[in-house]
């Protein structure tokens, strides 16, 4: 064969030759690190098993328990439910820092409107849900059609929200033993179920059910699709056909609807209906939420990622309680862990696609 036929032939092939080249011979950082962005929840999931490893070396059975294990899954219940709802919003690039007080308030509406107007416990439930999804809607209309900012609208209702818990409920706890008595469904999701020596309450049931549901709905719906398109760029899904204005208010009055169930489960929690309880949902959902690696810059993360930011707060206090750490050391932990996420979420996102 010729040079200049020698030359042609590696000519015609050289571009993927060299791609293929390149592709063999990326670094293990590399590799890694394209892992991460391809699979966001990898990160949580790691950490979450290296530090029941760690906890388990230095508790042992202690740790180990079936009882301890599920007691870790009851604490979460309620942050992991209320975490996702917030998910949700952050993944369209917003925020909503009114998750806890609309937790509280259809908490409140549930138990108001059983034991001041004697409503069917059934019908103030469903009152205290419908309350949750407008106060979603009110947010997601604010936001998407008069264009201001999540974080303010947000601000503003939180404190809005806060302020007529108090006042309408004169700031007055409704007592389990009310509850227990009159309205027992209101403390359907603290209800506890033992399995092999394990005890779950149906709070838990609902949060793995929820994410399992999002996780499908997120995935592969065109809704789902929508809600990451948004949130990466809401112009370029405006030109792809997408309704961004529609799926920004349908994604707030979800987290609405989401933070009632939570409120619902609140009650199951503590036992009592109390305008002064979740006051630290809001910080503590967004903790769960960056940690589980879904990007506050919108578009990209999962609801099962959330869920292992929740379980790593839930270790961590846990553990750190058995250990005999002082409380002030699970804050300093997890806020080094909130630091590192967003950290390895810059680093991750310098990788193209």
């Amino acid at each position: 064969m010729s040079d200049s036929s020698n030359y042609e032939a590696a000519s015609a092939g050289g571009p993927q030759s060299v791609a293929e080249f390149g592709e063999g011979h990326r670094s293990f950082i590399s590799r890694f690190q394209h892992a991460l962005h391809v699979t966001p929840s990898l990160v949580p999931l790691i950490v979450l098993v290296l530090s029941i490893v760690i906890f388990g070396l230095l508790l042992g059975s202690k740790f180990f328990s079936p009882f301890a294990l599920t007691l870790i899954l009851q604490q979460v219940a309620i942050i992991g439910i209320v975490g996702a709802a917030q998910s949700l919003v952050i993944l369209t690039a917003g925020i909503d820092l009114s998750v806890g007080a609309i937790m509280v308030m259809s908490s409140v509406v549930m138990g108001q409107f059983t034991f001041r107007y004697g409503l069917p416990v059934e019908l103030a439930i469903i009152c205290g849900l419908a309350a949750g999804t407008f106060f979603g809607f009110v947010n997601g209309w604010l936001v998407a059609v008069m264009k201001l900012p999540p974080f303010i609208v947000t601000l503003g209702t939180w404190q809005i929200i806060l302020a007529w818990n108090f006042l309408y409920s004169a700031n007055e706890t409704i007592r389990s033993q009310d509850i227990a008595a009159e309205a027992p469904l209101l403390h359907l999701f603290g209800e506890r179920v033992t399995i092999g020596g394990a005890v779950f309450t149906f709070g838990v049931f609902f949060l793995i059910a929820l994410v399992l549901l999002l996780a499908y709905v997120l995935r592969h719906t065109a809704w789902g699709r929508h809600v990451y398109a948004v949130g990466d760029d809401p112009d370029a899904a405006e030109l792809s056909g997408v309704n961004v204005r529609r799926t920004l208010i349908q994604v707030y009055m979800l987290s609405g609807l989401i933070c009632a169930f939570a409120g619902w489960a609140l009650i199951g929690r503590i036992g009592s209906v109390s305008p002064t309880s979740g006051q630290l949902s809001n910080i503590e959902s967004i903790t769960a939420v960056v940690i589980g690696g879904i990007s506050l810059f919108g578009g990209r993360g999962s609801i099962l990622g959330m869920f292992f930011g929740a379980l790593i707060v839930g270790v961590f206090t846990l553990g750190l309680r058995l250990l005999g750490a002082d409380a002030q050391w699970t804050f300093l932990l997890i806020g080094a862990l909130i630091i590192g996420a967003v950290a390895v979420d810059q680093w991750i996102r310098k990788v193209s696609v």
